[in-house]
């Protein structure tokens, strides 16, 4: 990379952008909003997006070569939601709170799922998180939470140079 890259390019993030493309790509699946009842909004496609990152992250979480990867993922979901407040109009002051506040949610959320994987039960973390509050249907809750426990095991079973090539598998 030229010191021109460096001063005025986008930092290398390495394989993160691939991963995760990866990762937007699973949480748009249409099963989640259509048998999981994630509401199809602004919002709801947030939530499914952080989800599915969180369990990347958590599944990266304690691999020391997984340590700048899991950073440089975070800074390339920064990155996209910048780019998403600044398409909606929202100005620079009010960008840096927002994302700050997207970060907090990501945060809390990866404990949440941490804690929820533990105890072996996602709803309560799913209807705080997912649905923020408004439990759906049962047969709409249980889908979300077998699916995201299906990408749990996965992941579990994905050998990390994998995903840190970028790839998530099915």
């Amino acid at each position: 990379m030229s010191i021109f890259q460096r001063l005025f390019g986008k930092p290398d993030r390495g394989t993160a952008p691939l991963l995760y493309d990866a990762v937007v790509k699973r949480a748009r699946q249409p099963h989640w909003y259509v048998e999981g009842a994630v509401p199809d909004t602004v919002d709801g496609r947030f939530d499914m997006i952080a989800a599915v990152m969180s369990f990347v992250l958590l599944r990266l979480e304690g691999e020391p070569a997984a340590t700048l990867p899991s950073t440089q993922l975070a800074e390339v979901f920064i990155e996209d939601m910048d780019g998403q407040l600044r398409e909606w109009g929202v100005g620079d002051i009010i960008v840096g709170k927002r994302i700050g506040k997207m970060m907090g949610m990501i945060g809390g959320r990866l404990g949440a799922y941490r804690t929820a994987l533990e105890s072996g039960d996602l709803k309560p973390a799913l209807v705080r998180n997912v649905y923020r509050g408004n439990a759906p249907a049962p047969e709409a809750l249980a889908h979300v939470e077998a699916k995201l426990m299906a990408l749990h095991h996965c992941l579990v079973s994905t050998p990390v140079t994998t995903l840190l090539d970028g790839e998530l598998p099915e």
